[in-house]
């Protein structure tokens, strides 16, 4: 069996998605399970390795040989996009020429995808404000992957060894997620969840759903009552279609660790919901992924860092879970 090619999207070039990436490139376990390849710019990268005295070792693919050299790499690899100057970028500072270049990067990363030179993809981190000022206004990855590869149904999943969770909603304001929940968009989360944590480990879940309002709404008490109109039917028909599904439970108590040693995942209502117990628990170990999709998508479950770009401070921890994750949750490749 052939290890899987991994693309892995440098994420904003001004934040610490370069010095993870060089550090994933170096990293041996992670080149036994796959075939890593960097997409971004060389030039970026090369600045990095001046400036922090990192090891720089592997290939760089020139863009004009994607195509043919994609089938054949056979070690960790840099696909040079060739975006941006590297020369003109401010480390730590909000840039729409670097915003650009990581949309550009994530772009290549889904053609990629979708055309099977790739097996999977894997995203460092965007800075939004920067991916704004260039004229892209997505929330995060989450939305330009289910557009660009035309996803009917989609969700964010983070996970960790120490809590799953999979998102309703996810990056909207608290005004507007009552008005986002419907029966079939939580009963979707739901499916893809359970689906996605059959493929993960080999066996049939047990999810929690959570409540939106303090103490799932008291009986009506709190809120329009959401979880009578959206959340209970939409537990029941997954118990209908055989998921074992357990809710709504208050969300201040749902992630006790009784709870948590025996749930698979939760369904959370919004982003905070499920994001502040996780990190909490999980910062630097954390994985993202986009289910629903055609392709097999992980990122990291960290923001750019500007605070500390280019530094030497970073941690790949993140990245490389989620590349090994993408890795074994990659279609098995037989030749």
């Amino acid at each position: 069996m052939n290890r899987p090619r991994i693309a892995i999207t440098l994420g904003d070039p001004a934040g610490i998605g370069p010095e993870i990436c060089l550090q994933l490139l170096n990293h041996p376990e992670t080149a036994t399970q796959c075939v890593p390849i960097v997409f971004g710019d060389a030039t970026v990268l090369r600045r990095v390795v001046r400036e922090l005295g990192l090891p720089f070792t592997a290939p760089v693919i020139p863009k004009a040989d994607w195509p043919s050299r994609s089938r054949t790499l056979s070690s960790p690899s840099v696909l040079d996009l060739q975006c941006l100057d590297a020369d003109a970028i401010t480390p730590g500072r909000v840039d729409a020429r670097c915003g650009e270049a990581a949309f550009q990067y994530v772009l290549a990363g889904i053609r990629a995808g979708l055309a099977g030179e790739v097996d999977a993809v894997a995203t460092g981190p965007l800075n939004k404000e920067a991916l704004h000022a260039a004229g892209h206004n997505y929330p995060g990855h989450t939305e330009i992957f289910a557009e660009h590869m035309k996803a009917a149904r989609s969700c964010m999943m983070l996970t960790s060894s120490e809590l799953t969770c999979s998102f309703v909603t996810v990056h909207v304001g608290y005004v507007e997620v009552p008005r986002l929940l419907s029966v079939q968009r939580i009963l979707d989360v739901i499916e893809l969840t359970a689906d996605a944590l059959r493929r993960m480990r080999g066996r049939e879940p047990r999810l929690i759903v959570c409540g939106l309002n303090p103490h799932a709404g008291e009986h009506g008490l709190f809120g329009e009552r959401e979880e009578e109109r959206f959340i209970l039917p939409a537990i029941a028909a997954a118990r209908e279609r055989g998921i074992n599904i357990e809710g709504p439970l208050p969300p201040d108590t749902a992630f006790l660790p009784e709870r948590r040693r025996t749930t698979d995942a939760f369904i959370c209502m919004n982003h905070d919901q499920g994001h502040i117990p996780l990190k909490a628990l999980a910062f630097d170990s954390a994985i993202n992924l986009t289910l629903g999709l055609p392709v097999v998508r992980t990122s990291v479950d960290h923001g750019t860092a500007f605070d500390i770009a280019w530094q030497g401070k970073a941690s790949a921890n993140s990245l490389i879970a989620a590349v090994q994750l993408a890795a074994r949750l990659a279609p098995e490749k037989t030749v």
